[in-house]
């Protein structure tokens, strides 16, 4: 008698700013942000069964059509500026999931879309930094997926559904962004009633079924708060990603944060 594999979550993080868990923050940003550090060391240990392999869509890859890092041993991008600099002698030397590859092609060709793949691209922050808390030992292989340049919600949504048959086969799906990204509006008091509203909309909006949960994330640049919460969207898009990939299965708040006058929410889905 066989025994299916457990199904793996679907994971939408909030990743947080720039190397942030390899800097001194100070006291109190330090207290703030200690809650994701620890959600993000004990993913992996939450889990029902260790992952195979891991897919991550990340906020800082877009390409006209999905895109697929195939380097073997992907180099680090540290595509953020402003930090110390031992913050851009970080490593995290995990291996692509090139086995993955084939099969990520056809689910999405299934659903319509043409992949290509770029076996150049390093690892961005919005994989390795949360990563490197999530997998310190990088012994996970790992195959990173782009956005789509155009943004589209549906369009995001029919790739993470493409993708959803991944999670019965060992592969732990992640979603890489924030649930509030504004850079203008960090630190500031007065970006924290909009933050509030929009993240409750979020979390009342992953936990409906799947039908009422799809219309409101394919309208969600009217929700309240929405547009001064992200005023581009690209860090927002992994949740759709995921919300795709969760079919029915409903999605809760894994972790609720504030910090720098907003509220941060971490999803996940089954």
């Amino acid at each position: 008698m066989t025994h299916s594999n457990p199904r793996l979550p679907a994971i939408y993080l909030s990743h947080g700013g720039g190397p942030w868990p390899f800097m001194d923050l100070g006291p109190q940003m330090g207290a703030a942000m200690q809650p994701l550090a620890d959600y993000l060391r004990g993913l992996v240990g939450r889990l029902p069964q260790r992952p195979r392999a891991v897919l991550m869509v990340s906020a800082h890859w877009e390409a006209p059509q999905p895109m697929l890092m195939t380097h073997p041993r992907p180099p680090m991008l540290f595509d953020y500026t402003g930090y110390p600099p031992h913050t851009y002698q970080l490593q995290w030397p995990a291996a692509t999931a090139l086995d993955l590859v084939p099969q990520v092609q056809s689910l999405l060709a299934g659903a319509g879309f043409r992949v290509g793949t770029d076996p150049e691209r390093g690892w961005d922050h919005g994989t390795f930094v949360p990563m490197m808390l999530v997998l310190p030992q990088a012994d996970i292989p790992v195959l990173q997926l782009s956005l789509l340049h155009d943004m589209d919600p549906a369009r995001h949504l029919a790739m993470g559904a493409a993708l959803a048959p991944l999670r019965e086969q060992g592969v732990l799906l992640l979603g890489s962004g924030n649930s509030y990204h504004n850079m203008r509006g960090f630190g500031h008091a007065s970006s924290t009633a909009p933050s509030q509203a929009f993240d409750e909309w979020l979390v009342q909006t992953v936990a409906m079924p799947a039908p009422q949960r799809t219309e409101r994330l394919l309208a969600w640049a009217g929700a309240p708060g929405a547009r001064a919460c992200h005023p581009r969207e690209e860090h927002l898009l992994p949740l759709h990603v995921m919300a795709g990939a969760a079919l029915e299965d409903p999605g809760q708040a894994s972790l609720q944060a504030f910090v720098m006058a907003v509220h941060n929410t971490c999803v996940q889905f089954g």
